[in-house]
């Protein structure tokens, strides 16, 4: 829930702030900052509980560490993206294949109870998929609309 909290208001901070400096809304850029502020929050989680993220991957991939590390440094790369018209849709395209291809993971870590703060077994187990699936879904309609869609004048307006 905390991750919507901040994708939504960077997102509010920035289409404000845009307006008060340019003069017009730009709900596309507002919407790739908001998205990329998420995407900062979620990869110091791979910093800061590597331990923990690393029980969220099956057993059966190898490198499982790096692997979280290497993650952590793509939602990096990913928000620096969204940010840079010439590399946004290319980055929307590949993040929307990260969004579907970290799903197994969340899947088997609430399968599993993983509580990736502490590096435990306490954790939500399968309710904790009933907030999850549903972010997932809104990250990869939200990264479409504001990073893939066919943007028109209709996303930036002065009133």
């Amino acid at each position: 829930m905390m991750v919507l909290l901040i994708l939504l208001g960077a997102f509010g901070i920035a289409l404000l702030l845009i307006k008060l400096i340019k003069g017009n809304w730009n709900l596309q850029l507002s919407g790739c900052i908001g998205m990329s502020a998420m995407l900062l929050f979620t990869a110091l989680g791979h910093f800061l509980f590597p331990k923990g993220m690393e029980m969220m991957i099956p057993p059966f991939f190898p490198f499982r560490l790096g692997l979280v590390y290497f993650t952590g440094i793509l939602e990096i790369a990913a928000a620096i993206g969204l940010l840079l018209p010439a590399y946004r849709r290319i980055t929307a395209v590949l993040l929307i294949v990260f969004f579907v291809m970290i799903t197994p993971a969340n899947i088997y870590a609430a399968l599993h109870h993983i509580n990736l703060e502490t590096a435990t077994t306490d954790g939500k187990g399968p309710e904790y998929l009933w907030t999850r699936i549903p972010e997932q879904i809104i990250f990869i309609a939200w990264v479409w609309f504001f990073g893939i869609r066919n943007r028109s004048k209709a996303l930036s307006w002065q009133p």
